[in-house]
């Protein structure tokens, strides 16, 4: 089946994600994060300009308490320490016992062994959405790819068949992020371009959008869809916010206005392709 068949194109304002966008600010769903210390307090002010209740509970004495509680949950294992494994398994394993549904960032897997099991361990809790750049959707998916720490080496558009074998492997719902987002689960592939390069120079704008995936997961039963409005509102904004600035430092503040901004009653943009 090649790309051509199976990939659909989505139009800022399309219907289902103007629905998605409204519903997350109707109902604030709360998304329990266990991530990276890198990027922790800007992945927090991304899902509260987005409509989302950030928690970042980390103690390994309260995640299992805490993530049952949580309409998402998302784990991202950046700067994962033995100590954080710990509280990102029993994060996991108690999302997926209490059926809270959750992502799994697998930050520069396959580039190191620790990180690399211990997301092999992750997976055995089964994330209903998986977010990766294509090295790291290449590395769980088998195929060999080079990768500089959380860098990718390769460009979305090469990940889409090792996407969808990770997805139906996993029944994870895969999401392929780069200037072009790719979500499949496994069948359908769906793209989503609009997001502009300069978002690789700000830290933690891949991490942001996996907590916003969470945020549409917590208000949306298909993964699918919540991981295609997810990333087609994350990918408005950050052109926008790309418009907006003169460097990697005010558009990490642009990006934060414009996810507040998009889908607003001020926002008359007409149709466009994403």
């Amino acid at each position: 089946m090649t790309l051509q068949e199976t990939q659909s194109f989505r139009t800022w304002p399309d219907p289902s994600v103007v629905e998605d966008l409204s519903k997350v600010r109707a109902r604030n769903p709360l998304v329990h994060c266990v991530t990276n210390l890198v990027v922790t307090n800007f992945t927090a002010n991304v899902l509260l300009a987005v409509g989302a209740s950030p928690a970042m509970v980390v103690a390994i004495e309260e995640v299992e308490q805490f993530a049952p509680v949580a309409d998402a949950v998302l784990v991202n294992v950046g700067t994962v320490t033995s100590f954080d494994a710990k509280a990102m398994l029993g994060a996991a394993a108690a999302a997926d016992q209490a059926g809270t549904p959750w992502v799994l960032d697998p930050v520069a897997v396959g580039a190191l062994a620790f990180r690399t099991g211990i997301v092999e361990e992750l997976l055995e809790h089964h994330p209903t959405i998986i977010r990766g750049n294509a090295s790291e959707i290449l590395a769980l998916a088998g195929e060999a790819s080079g990768s500089k720490g959380a860098d990718s080496t390769a460009d979305s558009s090469e990940a889409i068949d090792g996407a969808r074998h990770l997805a139906r492997r996993t029944g994870a719902v895969v999401a392929v992020t780069g200037v072009v987002d790719f979500v499949t689960d496994g069948e359908d592939v769906i793209g989503i371009p609009g997001s502009h390069e300069l978002l690789t120079k700000v830290t933690g704008s891949g991490c942001a959008l996996g907590a916003v995936l969470a945020a549409f997961l917590g208000i949306e039963d298909s993964a699918l869809r919540a991981a295609v409005s997810g990333s087609a509102v994350f990918a408005i904004a950050g052109e926008r916010a790309a418009l907006d600035s003169r460097g990697p430092g005010s558009l990490a503040v642009a990006l934060i206005d414009n996810l507040y901004l998009v889908g607003g009653k001020g926002d008359n943009t007409q149709a466009r392709a994403l």
